[in-house]
């Protein structure tokens, strides 16, 4: 097997202590109760997160590359195992939130435990490019959990009637203002390549760069408001079926949904749950938390669209010079990053739903063995997103980065870029 240098291994120690700790670092602010509830099957307890991302390399590496390597626990496979087929049975999704055992305590002992396995291998050097892949794969995996932590946190907290906060600054969830009205840019007609080229991380379904021709069209540069969303709730926009999709305009009636989620209305003014509390909607601040139906209903209500994925990249690499100016949170989401916003929002603010499903580029080739589970198997019935919100880590803002999720998902941070 080819080997990583040592100076490369003492790299990846490093940034494997780093992402780790601040996952725990996510959950100091909780309280054990906090840890343990699962309203809804989207959302993951937090403990279940510390787990899961402990048995990703408890799974992967440590079981595989550590001779006489000794399971903490061996039901813990079958507690923290996502949906991973090949490497054996789990529990039901719905029911994580019905492990009170093992205590969160218990799961801290256990990331201790791996972790002390991981800083020794990782402290010998010479990691096989083998698990070196194994290993980037799971670091980018915990900051996806991350990413998680936030909405996931976010959703408890703020179905509680008394709505707690989460973090007395209010800084994980602000989505800073760009200068400037909207404005649109022209993209001519004609062939492009999209996806990853390079030799640096991504995943799997950002593969294989291709050809794609578009049409002549336009995107804004500037997400839409709250202000502009409020104008579409308040010319009756929920309760026009003409700008809804049937699916759409079915769980907007079974849902009795009137706005995005954690708006309430409270003695005549539009109140938002933010993880620092209950607070004033911010009319000049991107709306987010909005399904796909949702987004699409607004954009034919303004007589616009939502652009395709495609669409998206290459308008991003048009806008591509205002990314490196961009006002988006560190990978560690708890302080913002000192920059100037332009006048083009790319990334760090919402996730942008586009009107593309999530299927394989031409020429994807699914990885072999469990690996292979992480993105594939879920390329059907799903809408794509891109660019990234104000809960994803820095390391995984990139024009290629394709997030995705079913039509009718609000809980994170979602929001609606226009195009015509």
């Amino acid at each position: 097997m080819e080997l990583l240098r040592t100076v490369e291994s003492d790299v990846l120690l490093n940034r494997y202590k780093n992402i780790r700790q601040w996952t725990e670092k996510f959950c100091l602010p909780l309280h054990p109760e906090d840890m343990v509830a699962q309203p809804i099957m989207d959302v993951s307890p937090a403990k279940w997160h510390l787990g899961h991302t402990t048995w990703f390399f408890e799974t992967f590496v440590l079981k595989k590359f550590v001779p006489n390597y000794r399971l903490f626990d061996r039901n813990f496979g079958y507690v923290f195992n996502s949906y991973y087929d090949s490497v054996g049975n789990r529990i039901d999704r719905g029911s994580r939130g019905l492990l009170v055992r093992p205590t969160t305590q218990r799961i801290y002992e256990y990331r201790d435990y791996v972790d002390r396995y991981m800083f020794d291998f990782l402290q010998k050097g010479d990691v096989a490019e083998e698990a070196y892949s194994f290993i980037e794969l799971g670091l980018n995996h915990e900051q996806q959990h991350q990413e998680l932590l936030v909405t996931d946190i976010k959703y408890v907290l703020g179905n509680n009637p008394l709505y707690p906060s989460y973090h007395a600054a209010e800084v994980v969830d602000q989505k800073p203002v760009p200068e400037g009205q909207p404005e649109y840019s022209a993209i001519a007609d004609g062939i492009y390549e999209i996806g990853f080229v390079g030799d640096a991380f991504c995943y799997d379904n950002e593969k294989p760069l291709h050809k794609v021709y578009l049409n002549d069209f336009q995107v804004r540069n500037k997400l839409v408001t709250n202000g502009e969303y409020l104008a579409f709730i308040e010319d009756g926009g929920y309760a026009d079926h003409r700008h809804w999709l049937t699916e759409g305009w079915a769980m907007v009636q079974q849902e009795k949904t009137v706005a995005p989620l954690y708006w309430l209305e409270q003695d005549g003014q539009w109140m938002e749950y933010s993880l620092s509390g209950l607070k004033p909607v911010q009319l000049d601040e991107p709306v987010s938390h909005v399904s796909f139906y949702e987004a699409d209903a607004f954009a034919r209500w303004a007589g616009k669209r939502l652009p395709s994925e495609s669409e998206w990249e290459v308008a991003a690499c048009k806008l591509k010079p205002d990314m490196d100016n961009a006002n988006f949170f560190d990978s560690q989401l708890l302080h913002p990053m000192p920059a100037t916003r332009g006048n083009t929002q790319l990334f760090g603010d919402v996730w942008e739903w586009t009107y593309s499903a999530y299927h394989p580029y031409p020429g994807y080739k699914k990885a072999e063995g469990a690996l292979g589970e992480y993105n594939g198997k879920f390329m059907v019935n799903q809408m794509v997103l891109r660019g990234g919100s104000c809960a994803t880590p820095s390391e995984h803002f990139r024009l290629t980065y394709r997030n995705f999720f079913h039509a009718d998902k609000r809980w994170q941070f979602t929001g609606i870029r226009l195009a015509q």
